[in-house]
C-alpha cells in the first residue's frame, strides 16, 4: 500500500518538474560549492580547514642540490633556524588556517592575530606572514563573487519560466503549455555564460598563482620547508565551471529548439 501511495505521488510530480528545473538544480549546486571555495579557511569549522589554495609546512627532507645554486650550503642553515618546528599554514580566499603543533587549527582573516598566538620556535621562518603575503597580494577572489550573483540572477530568470510540459484537458484533448519568453532566456543565457567564464579565469588564476606559490616557497625553504596546492579546492572550482557550462549549453539547446519549433509551426500555418 505505502508502494503505491509512492508510485501515485511521484507520477503526479513528474508532470510539474520541468526542463528548466534541471537547470535550476545543476546552478544551486554549482553556487553552493563556489561558496564553499570561497569559504575555505574561513573558520575552524569541520572541513572548512580542508578547503586551501595552498599550504605550507616545516618538515625535514633531503635538500635538492643544483648546480645553479651559488650556496647549497645555506640548506644547513635553514635546517638550523627551523629546528624541530611542524606549523602548517593554509591559505583560502578570506582566511588562513594554522596548525602551530598538529593539534587543532586556528583560522582567521587577520595574519596578525594568528602570528600573535605562535611562538618564534613554531614559525622560525615566517610562513603564516608569506601566507598573508599571498592572500593578500595574489589572491583575487571577486571574479567568484560576481560569478555566484550572475549565477543566482539566472536561477531567479528560469524560476519564472512557465511549465511548458504536456497536460491531459478536461475535454480529453492534449493542451501545451507556454514557451518562456526568448527575451528572458537570452538574458539568462548570456548571464549563466558570463558567469561560467569568470569561474573559468578565475580557477586558472588559482591553480596558476598556487603551483607557482608553491613551488618557489618550497625551494626557498629547501629541506625545511614543504608545500603543496589544495585539491578539494580544485575539485569544487572545476566542477562549478563545468556544472555552468552544462547550464549553458542546455540553455542554448532550448532556445534553439523553441526557434526550430516556432519556424515549423508558422510554415504549417503558412501550408493550410
Amino acid at each position: 500500500m505505502a508502494e503505491g501511495r509512492f508510485a501515485v505521488g511521484f507520477q503526479r510530480l513528474i508532470p510539474m518538474f520541468g526542463y528548466h528545473h534541471v537547470l535550476m538544480i545543476l546552478i544551486a549546486i554549482a553556487i553552493i560549492l563556489l561558496s564553499l571555495l570561497l569559504a575555505g579557511c574561513s573558520s575552524s569549522s569541520p572541513l572548512i580547514p580542508g578547503i586551501f589554495l595552498i599550504s605550507l609546512y616545516y618538515e625535514p627532507y633531503r635538500p635538492t642540490y643544483s648546480t645553479a645554486q651559488v650556496d647549497p650550503g645555506v640548506t644547513a642553515a635553514i635546517a638550523n633556524v627551523v629546528g624541530r618546528a611542524v606549523l602548517e599554514v593554509r591559505v583560502g580566499y578570506f582566511g588562513i588556517c594554522v596548525n602551530p603543533d598538529g593539534g587543532s587549527w586556528l583560522c582567521s582573516n587577520n595574519a596578525t592575530s594568528l602570528a600573535g598566538q605562535v611562538s618564534v620556535d613554531q614559525d622560525p621562518l615566517n610562513l603564516i606572514w608569506v601566507s598573508s603575503t599571498f592572500k593578500d597580494s595574489i589572491v583575487f577572489p571577486y571574479l567568484i563573487i560576481v560569478a555566484i550573483i550572475l549565477a543566482f540572477v539566472t536561477f531567479i530568470l528560469l524560476a519564472t519560466f512557465p511549465a511548458w510540459h504536456e497536460e491531459e484537458g478536461e475535454d480529453g484533448e492534449q493542451q501545451r503549455k507556454f514557451f518562456p519568453s526568448r527575451a528572458v532566456s537570452q538574458v539568462a543565457l548570456a548571464l549563466v555564460f558570463i558567469s561560467a567564464i569568470f569561474v573559468l579565469v578565475s580557477v586558472l588564476w588559482q591553480h596558476t598563482a598556487s603551483v607557482a606559490a608553491s613551488t618557489i616557497a618550497q625551494d626557498l625553504g629547501n629541506g625545511s620547508v614543504k608545500s603543496g596546492v589544495g585539491t578539494s579546492a580544485m575539485i569544487l572550482g572545476w566542477f562549478s565551471f563545468a556544472l555552468l557550462i552544462i547550464v549553458t549549453i542546455g540553455l542554448l539547446v532550448m532556445i534553439l529548439s523553441m526557434h526550430l519549433i516556432e519556424k515549423a509551426l508558422t510554415d504549417e500555418e503558412e501550408g493550410e
